[in-house]
C-alpha cells in the first residue's frame, strides 16, 4: 500500500481563503486589521526563511506584519523559539494572549530527575502582565495531545461511517 500524501499547501490554500475573507470582513465592517508580530532568534537560514514566508502570507492575506522591534504591541504571542525563558515580561503588551509551545529544561537540583521543564516565556513574570497565558507545562502539550486523539477517533469513525444515534 502507498501512502497517501497529506498537500499542506492545498490544505494551507484553503485555510487561507477563509482567512483572507475574515481579515477583509474584520477590516471594512470593523475597522480592524488583523496582525502578526514574529521574532527571529539567531541566525539560522531555516529560521530566517520561515518567519519570511509568515510575514509574506500575512501581508497577502490583508493583514499586517511587523519583526520582533513592536512585539509589544502584538495582541496575540506565540512563543515557539527553543530557548528557555527567552521571552521577557516587559516585551509583553499588558493584556495579551500568550501562547508559550516551548518546551526546555533546565537544570533543578530539587527535582528527582535533576531538571524541571519550562517554556519559551520567563512566565512568572510574563503571567501578570498577559491577560492569558499558558504555562510549561501544563498548557499548549496536553492540549495539542488530546486534539491528536480526538483527530484519531474521528479518523476511525469515518472510515466505518460511525453513527452515534
Amino acid at each position: 500500500m502507498t501512502a497517501r500524501i497529506i498537500d499542506g499547501k492545498a490544505v494551507a490554500a484553503s485555510v487561507q481563503e477563509g482567512v483572507r475573507t475574515d481579515a477583509d470582513i474584520l477590516k471594512t465592517r470593523h475597522g480592524v486589521t488583523p496582525g502578526l508580530a514574529t521574532i527571529l532568534v539567531g541566525e539560522d537560514p531555516a529560521s530566517r526563511t520561515y518567519v519570511a514566508m509568515k510575514q509574506k502570507t500575512s501581508q497577502e492575506l490583508g493583514m499586517f506584519s511587523v519583526g520582533s522591534h513592536v512585539v509589544r504591541q502584538a495582541d496575540i504571542l506565540v512563543a515557539a523559539i527553543g530557548k528557555a525563558q527567552f521571552v521577557k515580561a516587559d516585551w509583553i503588551k499588558p493584556g495579551a494572549t500568550v501562547i508559550d509551545v516551548g518546551t526546555n529544561s533546565i537544570p533543578d537540583v530539587t527535582k528527582k530527575s535533576g531538571y524541571r521543564l519550562v517554556g519559551d516565556v520567563d512566565f512568572e513574570p510574563a503571567k501578570e502582565v498577559a491577560g492569558a497565558i499558558t504555562p510549561v507545562p501544563g498548557g499548549v502539550g496536553p492540549m495539542t495531545i488530546a486534539m491528536l486523539m480526538r483527530n484519531t477517533c474521528d479518523s476511525a469513525k469515518r472510515s466505518v461511517r460511525f453513527d452515534a444515534s
